[in-house]
């Protein structure tokens, strides 16, 4: 009879069995660990890392000995480390006196495809690379073959490459429908570069790993999600309309206007200006001070309770740094809130572009109280904002000194989550928690219980492969097999640099996307004086005003998604094997998705492609939203002209009747 889960000694080795399923297979010819002794090199500049080691005193203990569930692995009779499973949880320990390099390689079976990481920018699927788990600025171009990146590598180690990511987070699901979750916040690499493996490799002397197990990938992704905590389900004014996105002072109540006139389904008005801006040569950047900017919206309060009694939302902006030539910096410099130097006393002030800010420690209570009732609550909330973009997190210098005595290289990988922590905390104590939303780009293990809303960070303003509109796609469906239920990006992109700058095309085809995702939300961008807006013609302008109202018509069945997302754990937008699990064809496609079981979803995302392959899962008649042209499951060529993206519904579906007012929203 097959062991359910344990040890077992086999052939000069071991096995380890969960649910079944071969986890860890080690002999003397294939050993499943390494250890050794770090020699790390870390370097930050502007949360741009370059991080690498130079381990010694390396380890590969071949012998093994089975005792009371236990296995303990040596090397030429001295004992290198210990395995100890208990229930779900594998905890490995080094024995080595100090060895602080595990590298332990979980088995794989012939074409087992695996998935995960956090929030990937570029592979859906992991197979083939290698994924370091570190939080940081993704980069602009995140690609080492384009001259964008180059100029940009040379400037400040801001090229990025395809691993870069605001949100990482060492959990990996495979195809046999196990995921391994590292429970560890340290620097750590999932490396599935051998196909016989999946490897992670971990800046610790010890280290657990949690197991999952489920007959297919809605269970498993479900059992994830409850680990990591749910989000609330999205309010109804976030999902029935657009936010619109505008930093022009009192001037962006002006221009709303003119997105309502043209018959936009509007919810909110997003003016992250709200503080002040700083204009630098990135473009135009933000006054790092969370107090209204007075002269620059006038009569604030006023202003957004006229929006709200329209039904329309107002939301600003925050992150958890402070300029040090901001009012606010001095209250928290008095009230010991700042991360310090490692030698003094004196702040520990990061560069962020021509502007220098103290990073908040909330390691304290006493910090993380007081940024959530003075900033979040008293400037924000109490002024009837009702969202805002809780910005970066990934900053967290290594070498600062911290209130609890923690290690920042473990810290570092926490601070996301912290910075969630304290959003969440100022929502509840208004007891705006369901009615509120923040969202985030950064993230880390456990920032899904209270951060509501995930945002895919700064794109490019391009069709570039690994920095374009296509990512926000691999984005979404990477973070929600690890329990993110809800994300969505800034329509338009966001980074314009070295002459790249917004088409026309670029922004009809994000329209297209956006009103796919459960908040459709407007950006300007770095500089929106060199790029074109939603408002800038009134082609434009009625382009958004029609995907906006797509995106409200889709409400009714979002609201269902959310229900599907607070039961059973499931994301919005999903990969099309999560419904089809028996089909491996579809466990790398990264370039389309099921929006909820009964929409499919393929965007154009390649420049000037006026068709595109589309692939319609499963059995049965799907139906284009667009045209009402009946299409059989299969591969299918399908045209797609500017304004009627390839979007098809199963013709059995529930929603059909809702489905068919696609066509005249």
């Amino acid at each position: 009879m097959e062991l359910e889960a344990g040890f077992s000694a086999v052939e000069g080795g071991f096995d380890l069995r969960f649910a079944g399923r071969l986890v860890l297979r080690h002999r003397p010819d294939a050993p499943v660990l390494d250890s050794a002794r770090g020699n790390p090199s870390v370097l930050m500049y502007r949360g741009n890392f370059k991080i690498d080691d130079a381990p010694e005193g390396q380890l590969t203990p071949l012998d093994c000995a089975l005792e009371d569930g236990a296995v303990t692995l040596s090397h030429q009779g001295a004992a290198v480390a210990r395995l100890e499973l208990a229930d779900n949880r594998l905890t490995v320990t080094l024995l080595t006196p100090g060895h602080d390099r595990i590298s332990l390689r979980w088995h794989a079976e012939p074409g087992e495809t695996v998935w995960g990481g956090g929030e990937q920018m570029s592979y859906f699927a992991l197979n083939g690379r290698e994924f370091p788990m570190w939080t940081s600025e993704p980069g602009v171009g995140r690609d080492k073959t384009t001259e964008l990146t180059r100029q940009m590598d040379e400037s400040g180690m801001a090229g990025g490459d395809y691993y870069h990511t605001n949100y990482p987070q060492p959990t990996i699901l495979t195809s046999r429908w196990l995921a391994v979750h590292l429970d560890a916040a340290c620097y750590s690499v999932i490396d599935c570069a051998d196909p016989a493996h999946h490897a992670f490799a971990v800046w610790s002397s010890a280290a657990t790993f949690e197991l999952f197990a489920a007959d297919g990938p809605q269970d498993l992704v479900g059992q994830l999600s409850t680990r990591f905590g749910r989000q609330p389900p999205l309010p109804d004014w976030a999902i029935g309309g657009a936010i619109v996105g505008l930093k022009d002072g009192t001037r962006s109540f002006e221009r709303l206007e003119g997105f309502i006139q043209a018959g936009a389904a509007v919810s909110g008005l997003w003016c992250e200006d709200w503080a002040g801006i700083r204009e630098t040569s990135f473009g135009r950047r933000l006054f790092w001070d969370w107090r209204r900017d007075n002269q620059r919206y006038a009569d604030l309060p006023q202003r957004i309770a006229a929006l709200q009694a329209r039904g329309i939302r107002f939301l600003a902006y925050a992150n958890p740094y402070l300029c040090n030539d901001g009012i606010l910096y001095e209250e928290a410099l008095e009230g010991g809130h700042f991360c310090l130097k490692p030698d003094s006393d004196e702040v520990y002030l990061v560069d962020f572009g021509e502007f220098d800010c103290g990073v908040l420690d909330f390691t304290r209570p006493q910090t993380r109280d007081w940024f959530a009732e003075k900033v979040l609550g008293k400037e924000m909330l109490d002024i009837g904002i009702s969202g805002w973009m809780a910005d970066f997190g990934e900053y967290l210098p290594t070498d600062v000194r911290l209130a609890d005595g923690s290690d920042p290289m473990e810290a570092h990988n926490r601070w996301p989550v912290l910075w969630a922590e304290v959003n969440a905390q100022a929502v509840a104590s208004r007891g705006k928690t369901g009615d509120a939303v923040f969202f985030m780009r950064a993230g880390f293990s456990g920032v899904q219980g209270h951060c509501p809303l995930l945002w895919a960070g700064d794109q490019s303003v391009d069709f570039t492969r690994h920095d374009g509109i296509g990512t926000v796609i691999t984005a979404a469906l990477s973070a929600g097999l690890v329990g993110n239920a809800y994300s969505h990006s800034d329509c338009g992109g966001y980074t314009s640099l070295l002459g790249n700058v917004r088409t026309v095309e670029l922004m009809e085809r994000w329209c297209e996307l956006a009103a796919f995702a459960p908040v459709m939300r407007s950006h300007e961008g770095n500089r929106p004086d060199d790029n074109l807006q939603y408002d800038s013609t009134p082609e434009l302008l009625a382009c958004f005003a029609r995907w906006s109202r797509v995106h409200a018509h889709l409400a009714p069945y979002v609201r269902h998604l959310c229900n599907e997302a607070v039961e059973l754990g499931l994301p919005a937008q999903r990969p099309l094997f999560l419904h089809h699990p028996d089909d491996a064809s579809l466990y790398a496609v990264q370039d389309q998705y099921l929006y909820g079981a009964d929409l499919v979803v393929a965007p154009v995302i390649e420049e000037r492609a006026r068709e595109r392959q589309v692939i319609l899962p499963g059995e049965g008649e799907w139906v284009h939203a667009f045209t009402g042209e009946t299409f059989s499951a299969g591969t299918h060529m399908v045209a797609a002209p500017i304004g009627c993206p390839p979007v098809f519904y199963r013709a059995q579906s529930g929603y059909a009747e809702l489905f068919q007012g696609l066509r005249h929203p």
